[in-house]
Order: C-alpha cells, then structure tokens, then sequence
C-alpha cells in the first residue's frame, strides 16, 4: 500500500493536478486579503478608533499602569446614612385598625360588661369594668369616633398621646376612666416589599430599625440568585437601585428602612459578549457578583492560538457620566506584557461589555494553507486510487 507522502508525489506527477495546482495557488495568493477572518486586527481597530474618535465619540485607553484603570463607581448617594432617632413604632395614621378599651369604676358610663382579669388577681377592683369598642379604623382624616366624645384626631399620635387624650376627653363624663390603646393592623408602620421575594406584600417594622438586607429577610429571604438581583427602593418621590450583592458586601449601602417604603426585587442578570478571535464566541452570564477581564477572557477560553492575537484585547464600554450622557470607551491590553495579567485581574467587568479579541495579522499564510489543504486532499485521495 502506498503511503500518504507517496500518494502526494504520485498526484503531483500527474501534469493536469499540476496545471490545477498553479492555478489555484496563484489565485489564492492574489486574493490572500480576502480569505475570511475572525474580524480586524490590532492596528486596523486603533486606526478605526483615531479616524472616527470624533464623530463617535470615541475614547481609547491604552492600560498600561493602575492610572488607567476605570475607576470604582461611586455609591449612590440618594439615601444618605440617617443616625436620627427612628420613628416611635406605635404611631397612628391613616388606615390603621386601633383596638380601644376604656376602665371604669362606680358608675360606669358604657354600661357593665364581663369583668377582665378578675379570676385569680385579689389586687383587682372587682367594681372594675372595662368597655371593649369594635376595632376602629382611623379615617383619612385620622379620626376615630368613640361615644360621649365624638371625632377624636389621632393622627400622628403615639398610642400612650391617644390613651390620654381619651382620658382628658372622658373628665366630667365618667368617674376616673382607664383608656389602653394598642395597634391592631398598622398600616403606618409598614412597607410593601413584592417582586422576587418569598413573601410579598405588606410588612410591618417590628422596630423601625430595620436594614434593607434585614426588611428582606423578613419578608422570607429572596428567591434568585444573590447576584442577578436589583433592590429599588422607593422614598416618598426619590427612586434608588442597589445591586444585592453590592447591599450585602457594603455596609453603607445596607441603608435603614422607613415606614412607608416601598421595595422591589427585580431580576436583572448581568452578562458580557466576547467576539473576534478568542476560544468561543459567545455572551456569558457574570460567574459571580463580580467578575474581572482576566476571568472573563479564561471562561471564553483565552485567545485562539491560530487566530487570535494576545497583543490585542479590547473592551468596549459605554459608560454615562453625571449628567446621564453616553461616553463610549475602548480599554486595549497587551497580554503578551506580564504586567496586564494584574491589570487585568483588577480591570471590573461591567454589564453589557464587549470583549474583542484581535485577528492576528500573521495568520493568513495559515489559513491559505488550510485552504489549500481541503483543496487538494480529495484529488490526492483520488490520484493514489487510480482513479485519475
């Protein structure tokens, strides 16, 4: 049997595979710059950059040192850390549902009912009898109404204020009255907390002290991933995002909540694209709450060794500066620098960047050879079976 090699020689003996042979490789090296690529090189997007920098807009850092590094963004800074007392968690607005009852002795002006707390207490007055009302709902106008008094304003009030407003306003009525108060269903000292949390809904502060990561965790914890969740928090008309993982790693982001808050958990995973000449062209979720460049190019499996030049990683940015207008960036690295392997580590990868890994100019004799290669090979195959 005859071997490859010889297989080779036999076909190229062969005048009419020699006259095809010369044809195709003048061709090809006549149209060697249209062979297909894994998109412009190094040179061809720095020289693109610098003609359209203006018209775009375009910005093209050359990371050379930690000065050129993007900075950290800076926290939000809508809900500034408030040390201020909280508010009292017994006070009354709008809406809430008050449990009233009211003590009297002698000669009881709402009437004898069943005595409270009498079985088994020796220091009770038995002559005690308390008036237990239906549960009150305060109005919008934050009244109740209780009877002998009429509409009594509670709104804003704490409920010992309440208790002794009914008081003074039962003098003269009824012989040294009793008032409790106590919050049935508090709507003033609550938050509504939905979107991607085990229990939505309405939840009251046991304590106004609360911290966002705390008000969630009363609400059941959340249900995604930690790291593809946005919080928005709502504040009488100002509207703050905070990424979770940020809340929980950053204890000045975990601000106090306030009654009346209200809490969204959205899913919003995070990804990024990396394109040209890289190990696998693809768009990739964050692996984590963070990511860096070096990771990033490691999961889309570093730079084709065939394709790809090292000398040429791009990041592609639109960033938005304080007044919210776009700003496109383009960061270039030179992996083959061993000092961009630490840039890179500390490069933070955004959402929505696009990793370019540059076509290396070098790489077209290859290709040409590839191509020439699935040419031939059918025709040597041919050849050594005497078929031509």
């Amino acid at each position: 049997m005859m071997s490859m090699k010889q297989l080779s020689l036999a076909a190229f003996d062969n005048p009419g595979i020699r006259g095809s042979v010369v044809a195709v490789l003048l061709t090809a090296l006549a149209g060697c710059a249209t062979l297909p690529t894994s998109g412009p090189s190094g040179p061809d997007i720095r020289s693109q950059i610098a003609k359209d920098a203006s018209q775009l807009g375009l910005t093209l850092v050359q990371v050379k040192t930690v000065n050129n590094l993007p900075k950290p963004p800076a926290p939000p800074v809508a809900f500034r850390p408030d040390y201020s007392p909280p508010p009292p968690t017994e006070l009354v607005g709008p809406g809430d549902v008050l449990n009233v009852s009211i003590f009297e002795t002698g000669i009881a002006l709402f009437g004898r009912t069943a005595a409270i707390g009498t079985e088994g207490n020796s220091n009770f007055d038995a002559a005690s009898r308390a008036e237990r009302f239906p549960p009150l709902r305060v109005s919008d106008q934050g009244t109740i109404t209780i009877p002998y008094v009429g509409q009594v304003n509670v709104a804003g009030r704490t409920t010992r204020e309440v208790e002794v407003q009914l008081r003074q306003a039962l003098r003269g009525k009824s012989q040294n009255p009793q008032v409790l108060v106590s919050i049935a269903e508090g709507l003033t000292n609550s938050v509504i907390i939905g979107g991607d949390v085990a229990k939505p809904g309405r939840l009251v502060l046991p304590t106004n002290r609360e911290k966002l990561s705390e008000v969630i965790a009363l609400a059941g914890g959340n249900k995604g991933e930690v790291r593809d969740l946005v919080v928005r928090v709502s504040r009488n008309e100002i509207v703050q995002e905070f990424r979770l993982s940020d809340v929980l790693d950053d204890p000045a982001l975990d601000i106090r909540i306030y009654p009346a808050d209200r809490i969204t958990l959205l899913r919003q995973p995070r990804s990024f694209t990396v394109l040209g000449a890289p190990g696998q062209t693809n768009q990739y979720p964050f692996p984590g709450a963070k990511a860096s460049l070096i990771e990033a190019i490691a999961i889309a499996g570093g730079s084709n060794p065939n394709s790809g030049d090292a000398r040429a990683i791009f990041v592609f940015r639109i960033d938005r500066d304080e007044a919210g207008k776009e700003t496109p960036i383009v960061y270039h690295f030179n992996m083959m620098q061993a000092s961009n392997y630490i840039l890179a580590q500390k490069f933070a990868m955004k959402d929505k960047d696009v990793v370019y890994v540059g076509n290396a100019v070098a790489n077209q004799p290859s290709k040409l050879i590839q191509l020439l290669s699935q040419l031939f090979y059918p025709l040597v195959a041919l050849q050594g079976a005497g078929a031509i």
